[in-house]
């Protein structure tokens, strides 16, 4: 006889702590447009509705990047993004940026949390333990549901040290295997869903080398999966990013298999009524920062968003105030991938601050030309790589000052045909003056002469709102592909 049940699986990625109503960019045909989303409040009203039409049925999981990115969580070190997704009734998450704040602090945040953070793939360096729980059983709605998390696999090679200070990862390939055979075997599970922060391209190359997954809910990209994937046997879906949408899966499963499927990726959109309650734990979170954040700091003429890989209208802003903060020739920042969209008219500190969360002193190095090959090959190898697994997250680095030709399909250290630094080509042996900010930007081990300014990033977009009224910020063709 068989036994057949269903369950509703809900996803929230990205979410970067975007509290509330923030813009979103759409693509319609050949053209960007925007229009206001998300807010907790709204995904807990979606939730509860989901859940009321499902009772016992759905689960409700997340793939992090949830604790850091906006100001008020970053200025609380996370603190204040807590009672929010606790008030959710998530089941569980796995992490990224949470570790932004350091390993101790992210412990801290934990011990907060009415729900358990999962990873297979977090070890602690003295005694090479697991440092979070790799996976967890969930009885619901009659069925015994494997729940298992990977954790960012790039932060203890492209983020800042103290990001995995007495911690280090690895991509999970070989740790999985493990635990889903102790799942169907020693735990009789059902189902097995993977909550993964390594990547989309990642996750289907994992997913093609290791079975035994029915579901993967798939982080870190910001990938907008409007249907489901297959990647052998297992579904795998994404939802953007900011809040913006909820992915929403509905399974039928007949003895232990998924038999049939309906998946709808939920535009949070700002016709939902928000969560009373919700709303009243966001307001006195936010209210210490409100009347600051609020601050008209300036005009922009140009929409200002994060959406396209090789460059972007807000980086252009911010790499423009590097600039003119430093009196560089060059200015370079990591190709981020968060940071809700700025539509032209006034822009407030929060904006800002959603821009660049973390506001890092301007830095300042002295770069030779074969110091800035090696560095940009090293950058487009990480972003474009042919091998998932050695694809390092994030767009191509951002870069003003100069025009880089390149052939994206070229194989690792072969793909940049010329460049010119301003209207002049890149000299190999001449140094070039350089403005960056955090070690994504310029890598340590580049150049020499290396310093600090006394002025911070969002000090310095200040500044040259101040000057330039209104911002224009349009792409410049720094990357050109051939």
């Amino acid at each position: 006889m068989n036994t057949k049940a269903s369950l509703t699986v809900i996803q929230m990625n990205d979410t970067h702590a975007y509290f509330d109503l923030h813009q979103e960019l759409f693509w319609q045909a050949n053209q960007a447009v925007y229009r206001p989303v998300g807010g907790y409040a709204r995904i807990a009203t979606l939730v509860r509705q989901i859940r009321a039409a499902n009772q016992n049925r759905v689960l409700f999981l997340d793939n992090g990047d949830t604790l850091n990115g906006t100001y008020p969580a970053v200025k609380t070190q996370g603190a204040a993004i807590v009672p929010v997704v606790n008030a959710l009734g998530l089941d569980a998450m796995t992490a990224h940026w949470e570790f932004g704040y350091g390993p101790a602090v992210f412990q801290q945040r934990v011990a907060e949390l009415n729900f358990p953070v999962l990873a297979i793939n977090v070890f602690d360096k003295d005694t090479d333990e697991l440092v979070f729980s790799p996976s967890m059983v969930k009885v619901i709605g009659g069925l015994r549901v494997g729940l298992v998390g990977i954790a960012s696999n790039i932060i203890d090679s492209t983020m800042p040290p103290s990001f995995s200070e007495g911690v280090y990862f690895t991509l999970g390939r070989e740790e999985l295997p493990a635990v889903i055979e102790k799942l169907r075997t020693e735990e009789d599970v059902d189902l097995i869903i993977l909550i993964s922060h390594l990547g989309f391209p990642q996750d289907m190359k994992l997913l093609s080398e290791v079975e035994g997954v029915d579901l993967c809910l798939s982080g870190h990209t910001h990938n907008r999966l409007t249907e489901p994937v297959h990647q052998g046997k297992t579904l795998v879906i994404q939802s953007g990013c900011h809040g913006s949408f909820l992915g929403r899966i509905d399974l039928e499963i007949t003895d232990g298999t998924i038999t049939g499927c309906e998946h709808e990726m939920i535009e949070v959109a700002a016709s939902i009524t928000p969560d009373p309650a919700m709303t009243e734990i966001i307001e006195r979170e936010l209210a210490p920062f409100k009347e600051e954040l609020a601050t008209v700091v300036g005009e922009t003429a140009t929409a200002l968003n994060r959406y396209t890989m090789l460059e972007s209208t807000m980086d252009n802003f911010l790499l423009q105030s590097l600039l003119e903060a430093s009196g560089a020739q060059l200015a370079f920042s990591n190709g981020w991938r968060y940071g809700a969209p700025v539509i032209p008219g006034s822009v407030t500190l929060n904006d800002l601050y959603n821009i660049i969360p973390m506001n890092p002193p301007i830095g300042t190095v002295e770069l030779t030309g074969d110091e800035l090959l090696n560095m940009l090959e090293e950058n487009l190898e990480r972003t474009f790589a042919a091998d998932p697994y050695e694809q390092m997250g994030g767009y191509i680095k951002r870069s003003l000052g100069l025009t880089v030709y390149l052939k994206i399909e070229n194989p690792a250290g072969q793909r940049i045909q010329e460049v010119f630094v301003g209207n002049e080509p890149l000299e190999r042996s001449h140094v070039y003056q350089t403005a960056f900010v955090t070690e994504q930007g310029v890598p340590k081990k580049y150049g020499r002469q290396r310093s600090e300014m006394n002025v911070h990033a969002v000090e310095a977009m200040q500044a040259y709102l101040a000057k330039h009224k209104p911002l224009q910020a349009e792409l410049r063709g720094t990357y050109i592909v051939v």
